[in-house]
């Protein structure tokens, strides 16, 4: 279920598309693995802060498009906008990674479910490309090319092929639509230590995404010879699952691409004015900062995403905050009036008056009883003496 089955090589992938079609029409099995029924709060949403990001943005009014295994429309958690099928094997994800890609970008909050996805405002498009684990090169093309004339804003692709100009050509009509491209860096899976650039993620202009583990640090198995971009989280992720159920433990590029297509809708609700390149700038410019080989600008930041004030944007943008509440109505403060210093000093000038009088009064009451028992006579002064040896 990771992103290292998600397409073969591109010479398999040929003569897939030159076999009969009689064995393309024979029926598929469809039994993806079974989920559970009980879920937990994993720690991308943890680490990501989303509850912060949503009163400022939810991805409202956004178009993203999920190029995949199908969606499965059941899940209490997923509200799909379309459904395209491209293998003629139907609408239903017979492996479950796009059920889990889905959950990620826009799992809606349910009371009660500690889990829920990045942008959960956003329209989702499904466009199945593959009815198992692997896939055909030209229906992934085709499918970013549906996406593309379906209104996409965002399109994220978690799987990995090797150049082909039909993937090339489709990704350039996408991105001359003023499309962001998000797409997963890889997964290595030899053991030589060969480091292969895989696609379309290492086209120019597309959003490579390579995973990181909670401690923010590259996972092994993310591939470091694609030009990835920023990380997203990678390993032990829960998600939504087939059969309106939930999966953990999962790990892989192909996951940690769906978080930053989430952060992409968000920027693109928030600053609709912003061009794709400037949204992939933005995602970059405000990552948690680069951790080695492979890890492009660290860990992505949904808040920063969407509240860092940027040089090279438009100064135009509004990033703080939204728009400050209406001012209250004129009179509904009163003003401060000003000192009156008239009126201060005659304050004080009636109180030292007071004062003055309270002390003769009190000196009548104490002087005039002490004059009238000594007849009005003036007092003598007492003189104390202390006679010692000889004294008289």
């Amino acid at each position: 279920m990771t992103a290292g089955r998600g397409v073969l090589a591109i010479a398999l992938a040929v003569l897939w598309t030159a076999a009969p079609a009689t064995a393309e029409a024979e029926p598929a099995r469809c039994r993806p693995a079974k989920g559970s029924l009980k879920v937990a709060e994993g720690w991308p949403q943890q680490r990501l802060g989303l509850p912060a990001v949503w009163p400022l943005t939810r991805g409202d009014g956004v178009t993203v498009a999920v190029v995949d295994s199908g969606v499965d429309p059941t899940h209490p958690q997923i509200r799909l906008t379309k459904s395209v099928d491209l293998t003629g094997t139907g609408y239903s994800d017979c492996v479950g990674h796009g059920t889990a890609v889905a959950g990620i970008i826009a799992g809606r909050q349910i009371a009660g479910v500690p889990y829920y996805g990045v942008a959960p405002g956003v329209r989702l498009i499904s466009l199945k490309q593959t009815n198992s684990e692997d896939g055909d090169v030209q229906l992934l093309a085709e499918g970013i090319k549906r996406a593309a004339d379906l209104g996409a804003d965002v399109i994220n692709v978690s799987v990995q092929a090797q150049d082909n100009p039909i993937l090339r050509q489709a990704v350039n009509y996408a991105l001359a639509k003023d499309i962001v491209i998000v797409a997963a860096a890889g997964n290595v899976t030899s053991e030589d230590g060969t480091l292969l650039p895989y696609y379309p993620a290492s086209y120019e202009g597309v959003l490579a995404v390579g995973a990181a583990a909670s401690d923010g640090r590259r996972v092994d198995s993310s591939s470091a010879g694609t030009p990835v971009a920023v990380l997203g989280p990678g390993k032990d992720i829960t998600s939504t699952w087939t059969g309106s159920s939930y999966v953990s433990g999962l790990e892989g590029t192909s996951f940690a691409a769906p978080y930053v297509a989430g952060v992409a809708a968000l920027v693109r609700a928030r600053f609709p004015d912003l061009d794709e390149q400037q949204v992939r700038q933005r995602i970059i410019a405000t990552a948690d900062g680069t951790l080695g080989a492979g890890t492009g600008s660290g860990m992505v930041n949904p808040l920063l995403a969407v509240t860092a004030i940027l040089p090279f944007e438009p100064a135009d943008q509004p990033v703080i905050a939204p728009p400050p509440p209406a001012p209250l109505p004129p009179g509904a403060v009163a003003k401060v009036p000003p000192v009156d210093h008239e009126a201060v000093g005659a304050a004080i000038t009636v109180g030292v008056l007071a004062l003055s009088g309270a002390g003769l009064v009190l000196a009548g009451r104490v002087v005039l009883p002490l004059g009238r028992r000594r007849g009005w006579r003036p007092g003598r002064p007492t003189v104390s003496s202390q006679r010692g040896d000889g004294d008289f």
